[in-house]
């Protein structure tokens, strides 16, 4: 149910700080989305998808990769986000002064900050802005996604909750808000900020996004498809929401339509490995070996440190009665598991070798 008035400033009243809940579950990653603060561009953001089950369990489960902002450059394993000007925000703001210096030159000197990798530099000097005029949102704003860029969830969440208060209609900010609660396992909250941002635009391709996450985390897989496709209309040149419903089409044992959805994830980025890895696991739960041995090739070739791609290779050689290779691939699989602190999947790797003829 979409938020009105009222009930936005209700929610303000009685949460000054959105906190996170600890999660009782085990690996319970979940996505966090950030957005450019351009209306024309399109919407996108990044993070760790809950795991989810695949028919066959043989085959390790894939997370998705972190997912990077569509109009900026890439990092890896950073958020890549656009952060805000003063000037990109309406009405013009009357700023402090300090030390000869204004909320907006701290600003300003912060966005240049980011933009040459000193993170920390741009925080503080974003917080500076804040201090200098709180009713500064694109200084609030900046600072959560510098925040979340160093993985400080809980003052990032904060600083996104100011800037909504700055400006009650700043739909990207209830949209990052809605995905810094998402992640801390605040599922109500969450919803209700995306709720908000959806309610001041509802064509923000981001907030449709979490929304599909957060509807995804709680196994409410219709709910999940329908927000990723409208993410998908209003986010188009972004592969994120076409795998998640690649993913949530599985659960619901659409398979053909998951296979449509992986592939236009790949239409759009052509070197995404867990898209690939998700085709070989269908075919290989088709019984189509060959077919899914050349998907699980792709996401190895997408990305040769990706584990589960050599795993599921292996398992597709033992099909084919090709030991030789599945021993190979097993061997890379199990040394990419351990180096990557996942002692349980590369057991699983051993224990296949050792299950090998000989």
């Amino acid at each position: 149910m979409f938020l009105n008035r009222k009930s936005k400033l209700k929610i303000h009243r009685e949460q000054e700080n959105p906190v996170f809940k600890s999660s009782k579950k085990k690996n319970n990653f979940v996505f966090l989305a950030q957005a450019s603060l351009k209306k024309q561009t399109h919407y996108f953001k990044q993070a760790l998808l809950p795991q989810l089950k695949f028919f066959n369990s043989l085959l390790p489960r894939s997370r998705a990769p972190l997912l990077l902002c569509s109009s900026a450059p890439l990092l890896l394993f950073s958020p890549a986000q656009e952060f805000l000007s003063a000037r990109s925000l309406q009405p013009p703001l009357v700023l402090a002064q300090y030390a000869g210096k204004s909320a907006t030159d701290f600003l300003n000197e912060g966005l240049q900050a980011i933009t040459s990798g000193k993170v920390q530099d741009g925080i503080v000097a974003f917080r500076k802005a804040t201090e200098l005029d709180p009713n500064l949102a694109a200084a609030h704003y900046n600072l959560g996604l510098a925040l979340r860029q160093t993985g400080q969830l809980q003052p990032a969440a904060n600083a996104f909750y100011k800037a909504t208060q700055a400006d009650p209609e700043f739909a990207l900010a209830f949209a990052n808000l809605g995905g810094a609660l998402l992640e801390g396992n605040n599922l109500r909250q969450a919803n209700d900020y995306l709720q908000r941002a959806l309610e001041i635009d509802p064509q923000l391709g981001v907030a449709h996004y979490n929304l599909g996450l957060l509807r995804e985390q709680e196994r409410k897989w219709e709910q999940a498809i329908a927000s990723f496709k409208k993410a998908i209309q209003y986010s188009q040149n972004a592969p994120e929401p076409a795998y998640h419903l690649g993913l949530c089409y599985i659960q619901v044992g659409k398979l053909d339509k998951a296979k449509d959805a992986f592939n236009q994830a790949l239409k759009i980025n052509p070197r995404y490995p867990e898209a690939y890895y998700n085709l070989g696991t269908i075919s290989f739960n088709q019984g189509k070996y060959q077919e899914a041995l050349e998907a699980f090739r792709k996401s190895a070739q997408a990305n040769s440190n990706y584990p589960n791609a050599y795993y599921g290779a292996g398992l597709a050689f033992i099909q084919l009665q090709n030991y030789r290779q599945a021993a190979q691939v097993l061997q890379y699989a199990r040394a990419l598991y351990d180096a990557q602190g996942n002692p349980q999947w590369a057991r699983s790797a051993e224990n296949l070798l050792q299950r090998l003829p000989k």
